[in-house]
């Protein structure tokens, strides 16, 4: 009647490696890691004490975790005791949740880039990329840190103003009360550091021993006594908070307490749709057929920025410059094009008005200089209205990045008159437009790209490029929020993930290829 059931027979095969099927993701990964050189993992192992346990093991275990979703170190140590395919990849070892969580984030920090270009290099060898066209974007995603705990620059530099005005007030109060001859002698003059002078916590530490010295002589001084507590208890701390406070911040506008290398941005899953910004980071990734060839961290919420650093990383891991650059709007300023430009990449990149200049409404607007004629010999500009525009000055504006534009400004001489003039400008004078030459000859090289027929596919194609990826990554992984903090763990993070997006990538191809073949 019923199958014969028990639980106190052994049972043939004991050899887990019969249940997991031909085609499996857990054998993907065994074959891609069992291809490394074991000398990679040299670097994080330095030798002494006892045996570890072997990092072509821990790499398949971590590798395979991601690839099914599991983040957590003490879930995916549950998995190594639990699951069959953790079970035969870890070849029946159960490392703990803590031997996991250091090699993932401290034994493979400097390792973790080598395996990953190693498999990248396995990938192009079998012709699953070919490394020619490189689909670069970037997407946020959220620090694990608390939303609350903002510091930002402007309230920071806002609060350290007032401070030092509190400190200078108060030395000069005690300025004011001592006798000329006390000052000189104890050298505390204000005047030598100078009126608007800002004092920095150092300088604050040195002026507060000196007074601290004066009340041991006048112990019953007690606005001396005073302002030496205030000092002590409250200013010279606070100085060296906000100190503190803009060391952490740099170049950023703003940081989050509980992890310091986060910035406030502004992201797409907002939930309660009021514009509220989170700590997170700005992950860039390049593409090719859905495969990631690079990944970068970056602090800036802004994507033209991150486009230079992220191809210096990806010359380094490529070993070479990527042969065509496509990517968005985001990342269509002067200076990217510059850059491409000086490399020798292609730039399939739009700019920020690509698409409205295909309106009517744009083309129709005789304020727009995109509308005009430039006379290159003459060095002038023709309005619609047939008046001359001509050279007037040139200025310059150097960006934090060094980069140096330059805009020269072109003045009409007379619009006096002009039937066009109300729908040309609201200035009450003479027409004047100020323009960066360089840039509108990038654009114009842009659109030219754009509109032929192989940039026009290219661009197309973007869209389900690293679209698809971050898809992939924040829709299907679930990972929508970093587990570790700070730059160099949040790096890691992301490298596993590419890692087993890559073989999760490689799977899903050898089936469609199988199927293909069976049909």
């Amino acid at each position: 009647m019923y199958i014969q059931y028990t639980m106190d027979q052994l049972c043939l095969p004991m050899d887990l490696e019969e249940d997991i099927p031909s085609n499996h993701l857990a054998r993907v990964v065994n074959t891609a890691v069992n291809r490394l050189d074991d000398s990679i993992f040299d670097a994080a192992y330095p030798g002494g004490g006892r045996d570890s346990y072997h990092p072509k093991m821990l790499t398949k275990v971590m590798i395979y975790a991601y690839t099914q979703r599991i983040y957590s170190s003490r879930q995916i140590a549950k998995a190594v005791r639990e699951s069959i395919p953790f079970m035969w990849l870890a070849g029946r070892q159960r490392p703990d949740f803590r031997t996991l969580n250091r090699f993932r984030s401290q034994r493979m920090k400097n390792v973790l880039e080598t395996v990953f270009t190693a498999v990248l290099q396995f990938l192009a060898d079998e012709k699953y990329v070919s490394l020619e066209h490189y689909f670069v974007d970037g997407t946020k995603i959220e620090a694990n840190a608390n939303r609350y705990t903002f510091v930002w620059g402007k309230a920071v530099s806002k609060h350290k103003s007032k401070l030092q005005e509190k400190v200078q007030a108060l030395f000069e109060g005690i300025e004011a009360a001592e006798k000329q001859e006390e000052q000189e002698h104890r050298g505390q003059d204000l005047s030598e550091l100078g009126e608007s002078a800002e004092i920095s916590s150092e300088k604050l530490e040195q002026m507060t021993q000196a007074l601290e010295s004066q009340l041991l002589e006048k112990p019953k001084d007690k606005p001396l006594k005073k302002a030496v507590r205030k000092l002590r208890k409250d200013l010279l701390p606070r100085l060296q908070k906000y100190e503190q406070y803009q060391k952490l911040l740099g170049d950023r506008n703003s940081f989050s307490k509980t992890d310091p290398e986060a910035t406030f941005m502004r992201m797409k899953e907002d939930h309660m749709r009021n514009g509220q910004l989170k700590p997170g980071y700005n992950v860039q990734i390049g593409t090719e057929n859905q495969f990631i060839l690079t990944y970068s961290i970056h602090q800036r919420p802004t994507d033209t920025r991150c486009l230079e650093p992220h191809l210096e990383k990806a010359q380094q891991i490529l070993g070479k410059w990527p042969k065509t650059v496509i990517a968005d709007a985001g990342y269509g300023s002067e200076e990217n094009y510059a850059y491409l430009e000086n490399r020798g990449i292609q730039a399939v990149v739009k700019y920020g008005s690509y698409h409205k200049e295909k309106t009517k409404a744009w083309k129709a607007n005789v304020g727009k200089i995109e509308n005009w004629t430039y006379d290159t010999g003459e060095d002038h500009w023709v309005c619609p209205a047939g008046n001359m525009l001509r050279f007037h000055r040139e200025s310059k504006e150097t960006l934090e990045s060094g980069y140096e534009i330059r805009r020269r400004h072109y003045r009409s001489s007379s619009c006096e008159g002009c039937p066009l003039k109300e729908r040309c400008t609201k200035a009450a004078g003479n027409r004047e437009v100020v323009v960066s030459l360089e840039r509108l000859r990038y654009q114009n090289q842009a659109r030219k790209i754009l509109r032929s027929e192989e940039g026009y596919a290219l661009a197309v194609r973007r869209m389900t490029e690293p679209e698809s990826v971050f898809g992939q990554l924040k829709n299907n992984r679930g990972f929508r929020r970093f587990l570790l903090r700070g730059m160099e763990k949040v790096t890691l993070e992301v490298g596993w993930l590419s890692l087993a997006h890559n073989l999760l990538k490689q799977a899903a191809n050898d089936q469609k290829r199988r199927a293909a073949i069976l049909q």
